[in-house]
């Protein structure tokens, strides 16, 4: 898998490319020998992040000897991916090519029905079009990249970096790809998986049955409610507030409570340096192990871990 080719189009994202050129692109002989041969291909001039003019001196062709073909990310995700990228790309497969998208290279990858039945991701921003543009495709919008051996995607933006580094340590072992993530003041393996860094849904505007609950709900995180308790202070039945509670929030009350209380968590742990115990009884979670565990199914990080890559230690409530 040394012969890395990465394939170029107008609308190519530059900080993904990029990450890939510095990876296979830069001669890191000196960690293990031989290293990547890397090719750049695609369309001459072609504009990488909207002002960078590519220098590509072979076209697509090139796919057909690549070893591994990297599809970075691909701006125009509300269209469909160019024809020819498609075709060079589902080619270099059938020829026994190892195929990875950075981000929403993903996209190009579906549309060569590459992603049929696997497992899959892209930019948590992204993640919804891509399931409902390819049902076939099995989408994971919490990871930071999958690895389906001969089809690898990442999610948004540093994963790349993070699916790249995978690569290395697939291909050389632990030692070199640790070396190189040292090189290039980076963690040569991320905690978690992108969704510690999805934002919490916020439901805008007062136009919905449930427009006085919810902030009546966040105000009582601390306490015990249940969904009798939500449905008498709506003043409607359980089932019609559960009706309610999937079109405006598309979740189950109980779901949405727990969700509520985990983005506490995080703004807690990111805004204050209270114990986690403390912190468990603050978003009516009781006890640390009942946080930790629901937190950490939710982000992919338990809560130290978080607090150590987000938090500024600082005052925590009074109460």
């Amino acid at each position: 898998m040394r012969n890395v080719v990465m394939a170029l189009t107008e609308g190519s994202m530059l900080f993904e490319a990029a990450a890939a050129c510095e990876v296979f692109g830069t001669d890191h002989s000196d960690l293990a020998g031989p290293w990547y041969s890397f090719t750049v291909c695609g369309a001459d001039g072609a504009r990488v992040g909207n002002w960078f003019r590519a220098e590509t001196a072979q076209g697509l062709e090139a796919l057909a000897d690549a070893h591994t073909v990297v599809v970075p990310a691909w701006r125009g995700v509300d269209m469909d991916p160019p024809g020819d990228l498609v075709d060079a790309v589902r080619a270099a497969h059938a020829a026994g090519a190892r195929i990875v998208s950075l981000c929403t290279g993903a996209f190009v990858l579906a549309a060569a029905g590459l992603l049929d039945g696997r497992r899959a991701t892209t930019h948590w921003a992204h993640t919804d079009v891509l399931a409902a543009r390819y049902p076939r495709v099995r989408v994971d919008a919490g990871v930071l990249f999958t690895d389906e051996g001969d089809v690898l995607t990442s999610a948004g933006k540093a994963a790349g970096m993070d699916l790249c580094l995978h690569i290395v340590r697939a291909d050389y072992g632990a030692t070199v790809a640790n070396a190189l993530a040292r090189r290039l003041v980076t963690p040569p393996h991320r905690d978690g998986g992108q969704a510690q860094f999805i934002p919490a849904p916020v439901t805008h505007g007062r136009d919905h049955p449930l427009a006085d609950l919810l902030p009546w709900a966040l105000a009582r995180l601390d306490q015990p409610l249940t969904v009798e308790d939500l449905a008498r202070q709506a003043g409607m039945s359980s089932r019609n507030l559960a009706r309610h509670f999937h079109a405006v929030t598309g979740t189950a009350p109980l779901r949405w409570l727990l969700s509520q209380r985990v983005r506490q968590a995080q703004e807690l742990l990111e805004s204050s340096d209270a114990g986690i115990e403390r912190i468990a009884v603050w978003t009516g979670m009781g006890t640390a192990a009942t946080l930790r565990r629901h937190f950490t199914r939710v982000t992919g990080l338990p809560p130290e871990a978080y607090r150590r890559t987000f938090g500024a230690p600082g005052p925590g409530p009074t109460g």
